[in-house]
């Protein structure tokens, strides 16, 4: 491990409001801020851009980056310091183990901006919208909070698309587009590094707004999982044919 990382791993073990792998926290998440304020999570934060920026936006607000990357989060944590950002806070650990972290209606809302698209088929089920990630934050999300999805993938998008479908969530906000739907949303104007790197090479934001007050049943996941890789399947032989077309 490099210099680097080893400094910024010391470091952030020192800042306050960097919690890494703690036990029993569950219920006192509005301790830690010292105030009653709505609290809402930045899944896979990486840098914490969105943590960051919306603890900007809305200082009545509280806001928790998780990552399970420690070199990561410091950048986000040394930012919020420099900003003095009260309302800010920094979980690492991984995103599998997020349901041991809050108790029952302890977050308001939940944001994943520019997920890793997990494109493999194989690997769907690691999809932060997939529905066995989904039924872990139904434990501790208010049954009227929102889950907001942002991603530059059409395949994590269409595939949130289909869950929210196949189980019947509530969806309030589907744009294919935020640029041309959602020009003014001061929210959508932050960026994230991954953005920022325009990895799709698409130039278009996906949006997607959804609730999940109601359960999520087991025996649909097969399901979903046949119509997944029959729909991905279909897209990729596809877009190969396309790419002959072209050579």
């Amino acid at each position: 491990m490099g210099q680097k990382k080893l400094k910024r791993f010391a470091e952030i073990a020192t800042f306050e409001h960097v919690l890494e792998y703690p036990e029993n926290t569950g219920g006192k998440w509005n301790g830690f801020f010292q105030n009653n304020h709505p609290i809402s999570l930045e899944l896979a934060c990486g840098k914490g851009e969105y943590t960051i920026g919306l603890a900007s936006l809305y200082p009545e607000k509280n806001y928790i980056g998780v990552d399970v990357k420690g070199n990561r989060i410091w950048v986000g944590a040394k930012q919020a310091l420099e900003r003095n950002l009260k309302n800010t806070f920094f979980l690492r650990t991984q995103i599998g183990m997020i349901d041991k972290y809050f108790n029952e209606n302890e977050i308001d809302e939940i944001w994943l901006p520019f997920p890793d698209p997990q494109l493999r088929i194989s690997k769907s089920t690691k999809r932060l919208t997939h529905p066995i990630f989904l039924r872990k934050y139904k434990q501790f999300l208010k049954p009227d909070g929102y889950i907001h999805l942002k991603t530059d993938s059409p395949v994590l998008y269409q595939f949130t698309k289909l869950v929210i479908e196949m189980y019947q969530l509530d969806l309030f906000e589907d744009s294919a587009n935020i640029a041309a739907d959602l020009p003014q949303n001061k929210e959508l104007q932050i960026k994230t590094h991954y953005e920022s790197l325009d990895i799709a090479k698409s130039k278009t934001v996906h949006y997607l707004t959804f609730k999940i007050n109601k359960e999520l049943p087991i025996d649909l996941d097969d399901e979903l999982a046949k119509r997944t890789k029959e729909i991905e399947s279909t897209q990729d032989a596809r877009e190969t044919e396309e790419e002959k077309k072209t050579d």
